[in-house]
């Protein structure tokens, strides 16, 4: 890339940003990757702002760290050039210790920011000792047939403590109350993990809860993730068979004594009004009877064994509310069902409220993503029955929603009351609660969909785990589907701490040998064929952590799990270094392949693997060095080196053709610079434009060719080409389901068929984030941004400047500030602006430049001829 110092041509910075006060402050302050104020899983966490506002060309130098505990308040100095995840300043947090920490900052104009606002500190349950409760779970209730049990205990507080925190688990999934009132707004905690290994707990101030006198601790339990249905029919009680919950109560006094209350043998259990509760059928539920304790009738516990070192906290954000969405229509189908559209296809419950009823009336909901002749169309959800159902009490305006499932759906219908008895229905949006912090608009409102649905899509499927679809009897975290979506992600939000904690799981259930498994957690417990794009999740997603976010600290923790997944491969390979994979899913889903047979692909499965080794091999060499593995980094380059050379050499001819001549090997070849010989190149690449020109701009590709398709035809040094293809509305293209009504991605290009119907394949889901992984191309290539060092710290901005497009932004929140760049057509001339956060430099290709201007942090703007980028 041929780099000019910006001199200032048609490059200015604005009157605002040269006028504007000349010290910065601090903001976004946090300790790890956690929200401000959630427990903390380790002693020494790192901590994480950004400067904002002020002189963009004055720079961070050092900071003061305060941190005030109940030992007093000390100040830590360290010389940083910048808040991304530094070094703790100060000795190692202890158990349970709380503080409050604010930073300020000197600048290179040698003065000090103010201090920023404060936030508080708690140390987790650090030490597997500093557990003391015991796993409580009903003698008898609880049984797969019984429904939810209630388990819960009883205290007494002469007087109120000055603080007082809970530290709660389960096997299965909790809802907490104390004193009749729901503890947090956590849903479906603790989540799911390789149980066997890592078992979350969470942590609640819940001083504000107690009285004087009696109080009364319990949770209602379900199954989850750890005893409900996975996978297949029948397949129940993955983990084990006993619910159980585990609560550690922890008082402190004025007087400065604590007293700890924890599950013990004294708790009780009994039933609640939650009959049955499953995430893939639904669940069934008595609004009659209560959901909290009955001491009357309630039977004994029994004790289960624990091993407290399984026991984590939370890396990243918890399964929250995220959004309501009222109905947009309610209609009354020929089968005499209320049919309610939200307008998105959303995951989580369907919130009815209903006038009052006759005692014991029965409403069920049922749920699907789409229709077929004006009716739910259930066949997608394979043997998930998706269903709620309610025992109205009667009398009374009532509230119907569950507590421990979950669904995907635009549609629900609703049986057992009138369209006219219905006050509200209400789509109630779950996920993890990621924070937002990539963005991307046009001025073509059908690509604004394309992008819209991706997000949609994530949001659905990143529910305490990457999982690929949120609505049929699945739900399960595929390895090659956040392989493929990564960079996506990580533009869009920030998954630093969701994507590390799902990391630890893979890295926990990958095999002695380095096998990883297809999904993590692993509930398939199979005998595994490695999986090229599926095991290689395991180099591919701490890598784009890194880049993203700067986070070496996980390529340290997962440099093992990636070596041994790469180092594997490697005692499979030939001589030539080549990888003839025939493991079971090769280009996935490639629009050719039958309905009932995904891996059927046009692309050679051994070209498809070798490609994806290479780029294991590479990503590998540079951990390496980024970690300070000189002889590991070496190994590795001559491993990539090894890789590439056989791949041209058994697959390429001198003509330029790869082995099984279709668009998914030739821009594997491309994009993974696999082909050395300039002609060859060449030549393939004219060979991936013909394909793609003959087949009418379609694409051709699957799970492991659609991420780097657009790329390999810009390769080809055709980006017009690749728009052409991205805006390409026929079936099979990206806008075909966009057409079609989509309202997220689709697993398959073709989910839908022309005529309305549901693609008879057995398999099929509407929402599925895999091949939204071209939002990553459409962030690079028309929104422009492009991160050339971890973290964001140098960029390039080189927007495709699309004859079709009158404008188009993108803004994306990295770690050191917000970046964003915007372009506008006015007649022939076009206009980039781009805002370059403190901390970073971006190498600029403006309009008609034939070199790319460097510039530093604050607002720029060209204009130059409106010719494509």
């Amino acid at each position: 890339m041929a780099i000019a110092d910006d001199d200032g041509f048609s490059s200015a910075l604005t009157a605002d940003d040269s006028d504007a006060p000349s010290t910065p402050h601090v903001v976004g302050l946090r300790a790890e990757q956690v929200p401000a104020g959630s427990v903390l899983g380790c002693a020494r966490p790192r901590l994480s702002w950004v400067l904002e506002g002020g002189d963009p060309l004055v720079s961070q130098t050092r900071y003061e760290a305060e941190l005030t505990t109940e030992s007093g308040t000390v100040i830590a100095t360290a010389s940083s050039r910048d808040g991304v995840l530094v070094d703790w300043p100060f000795p190692a947090l202890e158990s349970r210790q709380v503080g409050r920490l604010r930073v300020r900052c000197e600048t290179s104009d040698e003065r000090w920011t103010d201090w920023s606002p404060p936030i508080d500190l708690v140390a987790g349950l650090l030490d597997a000792a500093d557990w003391i409760a015991q796993l409580v779970s009903p003698s008898s209730l609880g049984t797969l047939e019984d429904g939810a049990p209630f388990v819960f205990g009883s205290f007494d507080l002469p007087e109120l403590p000055v603080a007082a925190r809970l530290y709660a688990s389960a096997q299965g999934i909790y809802e907490a109350q104390l004193n009749g009132v729901r503890i947090g707004a956590d849903i479906f905690a603790p989540g799911w993990t390789a149980y066997e290994h890592r078992l979350q707990y969470q942590s609640y101030d819940v001083s504000g809860l107690l009285v004087r006198g009696s109080n009364r601790l319990g949770a209602a339990l379900g199954n989850g993730w750890y005893r409900g249905q996975l996978v297949y029919k029948g397949n129940r009680e993955s983990y084990g068979n006993r619910l159980a919950f585990l609560a550690q109560l922890e008082l402190d006094f004025a007087d400065g004594s604590r007293r700890i209350i924890g599950t013990d043998a004294s708790w009780r259990a009994c039933e609640t009004g939650i009959l049955f509760d499953d995430f893939y059928d639904g669940e069934r539920r008595d609004l009659r009877l209560p959901m909290g304790p009955q001491p009357q009738g309630a039977e004994a516990v029994e004790l289960l064994p624990l091993d407290a070192a399984r026991l984590v906290a939370r890396r990243g954000p918890a399964v929250r509310e995220t959004g309501r969405i009222s109905a947009e229509t309610m209609t009354v189908t020929e089968s005499g069902r209320v049919l309610v559209d939200f307008g998105q296809n959303v995951v989580g419950w369907a919130e009815v409220t209903v006038r009052a009823q006759a005692p014991g009336t029965e409403v069920t909901i049922r749920h699907a993503e789409v229709l077929e002749g004006g009716e739910l169309a259930r066949r997608p959800l394979r043997t998930a029955q998706a269903t709620c159902t309610y025992l109205l009490v009667g009398g009374q305006e009532e509230i119907l929603r569950p507590t421990f499932t979950y669904n995907g759906f635009r549609y629900v219908d609703i049986s057992g009351v009138e369209v006219d008895d219905l006050v509200s229905v209400t789509a109630v949006v779950l996920g993890t609660d990621l924070e937002r912090i990539g963005w991307l608009e046009t001025s073509d409102p059908l690509l604004n969909r394309l992008h819209a649905n991706v997000v949609w899509s994530a949001r659905g499927n990143f529910l305490d785990l990457p999982t690929d679809c949120p609505q049929r009897d699945e739900r399960l975290g595929w390895t090659g589907d956040i392989q493929v979506f990564a960079p996506t992600a990580n533009f869009l939000f920030d998954t630093s701490g969701f994507l590390a904690g799902w990391l630890e799981d893979l890295a926990a259930e990958q095999g002695p040998r380095g096998e990883v498994p297809y999904i993590v957690p692993d509930v398939l417990r199979a005998e595994y064929t490695d999986a090229p794009g599926w095991g290689d999740a395991a180099v591919v997603v701490p890598w784009e952590l890194y880049r993203a976010f700067g986070d070496r600290d996980v390529l340290r923790r997962q440099y093992p799990s990636m070596a041994a997944w790469v180092r594997r491969i490697a005692d499979q390979a030939d001589s030539d270094g080549v990888w003839n994979a025939q493991g079971p899913f090769g280009d996935w889903l490639d629009p050719t392949a039958p309905p009932d047979d995904p891996a059927r692909a046009q692309a050679d499965q051994a070209v498809v693997a070798t490609a994806y080794f290479a780029r294991s091999a590479r990503m590998m060499a540079q951990t390496a060095r980024v970690l300070g593995e000189v002889a590991d980094a070496d190994e590795f380059d001559m491993l990539a080196a090894r890789i590439a050379h056989g791949f041209e050499r058994r697959f390429v001819s001198e003509d330029g053709r790869v082995r099984s001549d279709c668009q998914t090997v030739y821009a594997l070849a491309l994009v993974g610079e696999l082909i050395t010989d300039d002609r060859a190149r060449a030549a393939a690449g004219r060979r991936l434009i013909d394909l793609v020109v003959e087949a009418d701009y379609r694409v051709a590709t699957g799970f492991l060719g659609t991420p780097v398709i657009l790329d390999g035809i810009a390769k080809a040094g055709r980006p017009d080409v690749a728009y052409r293809m991205l805006t390409e509305t026929g079936v099979p293209s990206w806008l075909y389901a966009v057409t079609m009504g989509a309202t997220t991605t689709w697993e398959r290009w073709d989910s839908m068929l022309p005529d309305g119907s549901v693609n008879p394949g057995a398999m099929t889901s509407f929402n599925h984030y895999a091949y939204g992984a071209v939002a990553d191309w459409m962030h690079r290539t028309i929104g422009g941004i492009t991160s050339l060092e971890a973290a964001y710290r140098r960029f390039e901005v080189r927007p495709f400047f699309a004859q079709e497009l009158e404008h188009a932004s993108a803004r994306h929140r990295c770690p050191l500030g917000d970046i964003r760049v915007g372009w506008r057509r006015e007649s022939s001339t076009i206009h980039l602006t781009v805002e370059v956060p403190r901390g970073t430099e971006a190498f600029v290709h403006a309009p008609g430049a034939s070199e790319a201007h460097r510039v530093g942090p604050g607002r720029h703007t060209w204009s130059g001829p409106a010719t494509p980028g």
